[in-house]
């Protein structure tokens, strides 16, 4: 143990008890996603169906999407910590649920939607990409910064559904040779306008398929 961490020993994100980063009681408590869900999207459902009310009826550039854990309150909490206040120390604990839950897909690289600039810095680290490294490390995959943002843009969280698709646009491009196959990992899956635009943006660049891989999905 390091000096930092006799001064400020660690602590749970999720319930602040002395301890690991994530403890057994609260990872327990996330709300796995397992089946049946939609084979597009990775919405759960009562039944498998190819296509659900979610995604139906609209262009989604990924050839599927799955998330580990539902996005509720106790996800938010979670997330919240690892993305604002600095836990860089969740990357590793976060994808070990996410390697319980989703198999290793077949590709040839990972990635990862890149954050902002300002907001990078502000946090100090560009959560989607530590949680796309740990997995790249879990699956034997390398992992590689496909791409990068044009601009900022307004959170997705603070717009309305309809608006969020159209904040994306243009607002990502290849920063180097596409592979193939790649699984592109990001923090929370809400609508899906986020990881659509930047698949759409590897698809446009040479990548014949693309798996999105996310730790949270918001169910409705």
């Amino acid at each position: 143990m390091g000096v930092l961490g006799l001064v400020l020993p660690s602590r749970c994100a999720g319930c602040d008890v002395p301890g690991p980063a994530l403890c057994t009681p609260c990872a327990a408590a996330l709300i796995r996603i397992g089946p049946p869900v939609c084979e597009r999207c990775g919405c759960p459902g009562a039944w498998p169906v190819r296509r659900c009310v979610e995604c139906a009826g609209r262009r989604l550039a990924f050839a599927r999407a799955r998330g580990a854990v539902v996005y509720d309150e106790r996800a938010r909490r979670l997330i919240s910590a690892w993305k604002e206040r600095g836990r860089r120390d969740l990357a590793g604990p976060l994808a070990a649920i996410v390697e319980e839950l989703i198999a290793r897909p077949g590709a040839d690289v990972v990635t990862y939607v890149p954050g902002d600039r300002e907001r990078g810095r502000e946090r100090g680290h560009v959560p989607a990409a530590r949680l796309a490294r740990a997995l790249g490390e879990r699956w034997s995959l390398p992992t590689e910064g496909l791409l990068t943002r044009t601009r900022a843009s307004v959170r997705q969280a603070a717009l309305p559904r309809a608006e969020r698709r159209a904040n994306v646009r243009g607002a990502f491009v290849v920063a180097r040779d596409v592979p193939r196959r790649v699984v592109l990992v990001d923090d929370v899956y809400t609508t899906g306008a986020t990881v659509s635009a930047c698949s759409g943006v590897l698809r446009r660049a040479g990548a014949r398929r693309v798996e999105v891989v996310c730790l949270a999905r918001a169910v409705r």
